[in-house]
């Protein structure tokens, strides 16, 4: 093996971990650290929804993980939905101010926006239309890149505003209630790395799908 490999491979080792063990992590923050927990959470979805290098930070598992925390560990639902609700839409909305302020120059001069994604972003935005604020919430890598291709695009602010709250509500309150109602039925708490994997599989496969008609298309 590569010495140079050495860090990375520890550093995925340790991310691959956080993303299937976040009950156990988040478990022992909140007994470690209290409501300290609440700001953790709120980091999190705000960078992952704020900036468009973070696309790999866990989001839908993580709300998941945290509605269902709300029951075990005593937690406040209520308060847990307005925090992350308000650092989704923080975090949509930085992202988008980037775009329109500095899409252009990270595009063309740096190599921090994969061409890739943004191109699938676009695509997506020409299909969907502005709805695409609103699906993208529930899809990796798309949820990071929608509001900056839109801020870059030109998009209205007052139009992205709307679709920006509609989705960081339904996004937030849908997943911390389905793990608030079922992550802890003993099934699903038993088995909940198995749900993980599940949760983040059905989110990454449209942008499967989508690759595989590209390709498809490509040879044709």
């Amino acid at each position: 093996m590569n010495p140079r490999n050495g860090p990375a491979m520890e550093w995925l080792a340790s991310f691959t971990d956080l993303v299937l063990h976040l009950d156990k992590h988040l478990v022992f923050f909140v007994q470690q650290y209290g409501d300290w927990v609440y700001a953790l959470l709120f980091a999190i979805i705000f960078v992952e929804t704020g900036i468009v290098v973070a696309p790999f930070l866990p989001g839908d598992s993580l709300l998941f993980v945290a509605g269902a925390l709300c029951v075990t560990e005593g937690m406040s639902l209520p308060l847990l939905m307005v925090l992350l609700v308000v650092a989704a839409i923080l975090g949509d909305a930085l992202n988008y101010s980037i775009g329109h302020w500095f899409g252009d120059a990270l595009i063309k001069r740096t190599r921090l926006i994969s061409a890739e994604k943004l191109k699938y972003t676009e695509q997506f935005f020409e299909k969907h239309g502005p709805k695409t604020i609103v699906i993208a919430r529930f899809l990796p890598i798309v949820r990071t890149m929608a509001p900056f291709v839109a801020g870059f695009g030109g998009m209205k602010p007052q139009r992205f505003f709307f679709y920006n709250v509609t989705g960081g509500l339904l996004w937030v309150v849908s997943l911390t209630l389905a793990g608030y109602l079922f992550g802890n039925i003993p099934f699903i708490k038993n088995n909940l790395t198995a749900v993980i994997l599940v949760i983040i599989f059905v989110s990454i496969l449209p942008g499967i799908i989508a690759v595989l008609r590209a390709r498809a298309a490509a040879k044709r």
